[in-house]
């Protein structure tokens, strides 16, 4: 039997990056840096409470979470202006993704704790997961390999340009 190679090129980029390990949370460190680095952070939208980014782990193309800037790890601990633009922003995603990738339907919701899995619980996150029909297959279950169609920064940029072409009416 032969083995299979999925080759990856992308990846090499990440790999060799010289990123300095962030100390505290990866979070607040990507909303509190220059917002010139917004796109290096891969940091959609700020706003007035809360912010969009792209997680750099994905479930697939296009896997968005929407967090507030303020550190918190529960719901009861936001303020309902926090919990409403957080919805907003969770609204006009699923829209604009939805428009620029075609997705067949969305995964969104919240993993409060470590045991309900939540890989960073300390900064509450929503997540955004575009979904396509046959999106799962065996690559995750038995190879632990997620398959993405474009890199972090193709699908960045498709993001960005959107949200230029159809602003938020909430700014």
């Amino acid at each position: 039997m032969t083995a299979e190679r999925l080759y990856t090129p992308w990846r090499m980029k990440y790999i060799t990056s010289k990123k300095k390990k962030v100390d505290g949370c990866v979070f607040c460190t990507a909303v509190g840096d220059n917002p010139d680095h917004d796109r290096d952070n891969y940091l959609i939208l700020r706003g007035k409470t809360t912010f969009t980014i792209m997680n750099i782990y994905p479930y697939n193309t296009g896997h968005l979470m929407v967090l507030p800037k303020q550190h918190v790890s529960t719901l009861v601990e936001l303020s309902q202006e926090v919990q409403c633009e957080l919805m907003l922003h969770v609204t006009y995603f699923t829209e604009l993704l939805g428009n620029l990738l075609r997705p067949d339907g969305f995964n969104v919701g919240l993993n409060l704790g470590r045991d309900a899995g939540s890989g960073i619980d300390s900064h509450l996150h929503m997540h955004i997961v575009p979904r396509w029909n046959g999106d799962s297959n065996f690559m995750p279950v038995v190879g632990n390999t997620r398959i993405l169609p474009e890199t972090l920064e193709e699908t960045y940029d498709k993001i960005v340009a959107g949200l230029k072409n159809n602003p938020p009416a909430f700014r």
